[in-house]
């Protein structure tokens, strides 16, 4: 009984080990280069594209959903 718990206890230690070397990729200085408007329009327009179009497809499906009869088991 004793053997099981020392293995947990050391894999417990190894876990607390692994999470402390984990370092982020965060930096504080600001961009190289300047972003232009035309630029973040760009990127923001995708983002919402990338958002809306699946949830606009779902939404205009749910009537052919609904009318689906349910799966027979």
């Amino acid at each position: 009984m004793l053997f099981g718990l020392r293995g947990h206890a050391r894999g417990l230690v190894q876990v607390k080990l692994a999470r402390q070397d984990h370092r982020s990729n965060l930096y504080w200085k600001p961009a190289k280069d300047k972003i232009g408007p035309g630029q973040t329009v760009f990127a923001m327009s995708v983002f919402a594209f990338a958002l809306l179009v699946p949830a606009g497809w779902i939404m205009h499906h749910i009537p052919v959903y609904r009318q689906r009869p349910p799966p027979q088991v």
